[in-house]
């Protein structure tokens, strides 16, 4: 099997998407067994002053970085479980030593596969004014819709200042089903959750709409490269 190498950034959305691996390998390769994983985390602290200067390069630099390390640990692919700093991607990728796995086309599959025609983003304030999904979901025919200005202030301060710290509050869950129900009379069919850390409080139980987790379609994705011993792009 190849061995998954993860570009992390918050170690919520890092941790979720590694326990998914270990927890959805079992079943297919047998009793406590999984694919090898390097992981590599820059702190958040690293990445977020470019991030919120929209310094896109920067993050790139950061990510090649990481790849690097994760090249020489012994990865043969790697896997970011952050959408956010995928704005970063195209910087990091001319130079990478090794293939990507990109999260929002892994997404944009999914929705295709479900038979999915507008879909709702959610994230970071950083994400959702950005073209990570839309030139993913636009490419493959779909439309979508990004939050109002509100929603994506308040959505961006649970992430920010909750959700990336393990807090995890009722009111968080309610106002992301408020903003989903929006989404849903403004004729979407499906949400994208768009931040690594979304997932830990919304899922299709508690969601006005069905949900397309990132952080799992990802770790599943991965899995199957490895398993399949297939490196994307190959």
């Amino acid at each position: 099997m190849l061995t998954i190498g993860i570009v992390a950034c918050s170690f919520e959305g890092a941790g979720l998407c590694y326990r998914t691996i270990g927890l959805e390998a079992e079943p297919l390769l047998g009793k406590h067994a999984h694919p090898e994983i390097a992981l590599h985390n820059h702190s958040l602290a690293a990445y977020q002053p470019h991030i919120e200067r929209g310094d896109w390069q920067q993050v790139g630099a950061l990510m090649l970085d990481s790849a690097h390390k994760l090249a020489k640990a012994g990865a043969d692919f790697l896997i970011c479980p952050d959408n956010t700093i995928h704005q970063g991607l195209p910087f990091a990728e001319p130079d990478s030593p090794l293939p990507w796995l990109h999260i929002a086309r892994v997404v944009a599959d999914e929705a295709v596969a479900c038979g999915f025609r507008r879909i709702g983003l959610l994230g970071t304030k950083w994400l959702v004014a950005g073209e990570v999904y839309p030139e993913q979901l636009a490419a493959r025919g779909l439309e979508y819709l990004r939050p109002n200005d509100e929603e994506r202030e308040e959505i961006n301060r649970i992430i920010m200042e909750e959700l990336v710290r393990g807090v995890f509050r009722p009111e968080a869950v309610a106002y992301h089903q408020s903003a989903i129900a929006h989404m849903k009379k403004e004729g979407c069919d499906a949400v994208v959750l768009g931040c690594t850390e979304i997932p830990l409080i919304m899922n299709d139980g508690n969601s006005p709409l069905p949900t397309l987790d990132s952080t799992r379609l990802l770790a599943r994705a991965a899995l199957r490269c490895a398993i399949d011993n297939e490196a994307p792009g190959a």
